[in-house]
């Protein structure tokens, strides 16, 4: 009898801390979002560095502006994408350009690769003005 009172206390205390692992500090259900290397880059002071000296000196010269208050019909902080607002999307407009634009694919040519053009996109996140 000791020894079935011992295994369901052991699968209590396991079943308890396993559901504890599931919630946070304030109680609530975490969810268990993969990071996508975009929501990496945002959190690395040095890759958004990297991708504002990048943005600056391959976009932000010659069509996008710096900001949000340039007043660029082709602003990439604001919310108004004529060609696609995702990550993925961004990436593939990039690297692919638009036909029939002056947006030209610039493929894998940053210097450390399609590795620069996420850390662009995180810069881009980060300064963006919140969509609603």
């Amino acid at each position: 009898m000791l020894h079935n009172l011992t295994k369901k206390l052991i699968k209590v205390i396991f079943l308890s801390g396993s559901l504890s692992l599931l919630f946070d500090c304030t109680g609530e259900l975490e969810t268990a979002e993969e990071k996508t290397v975009v929501n990496i880059f945002m959190e690395d002071p040095e890759a958004l560095g990297r991708g504002q000296a990048l943005f600056e000196g391959s976009c932000a010269n010659y069509c996008h502006g710096k900001n949000q208050t340039d007043g660029n019909e082709n602003s990439l902080f604001d919310c108004d994408w004529k060609y696609g607002g995702s990550d993925q999307e961004i990436f593939d407009i990039v690297t692919a350009g638009i036909p029939e634009t002056n947006m030209i694919g610039f493929g894998s040519n940053f210097p450390d690769g399609d590795n620069d053009l996420w850390k662009i996109i995180a810069f881009l996140r980060i300064k963006q003005q919140a969509c609603i």
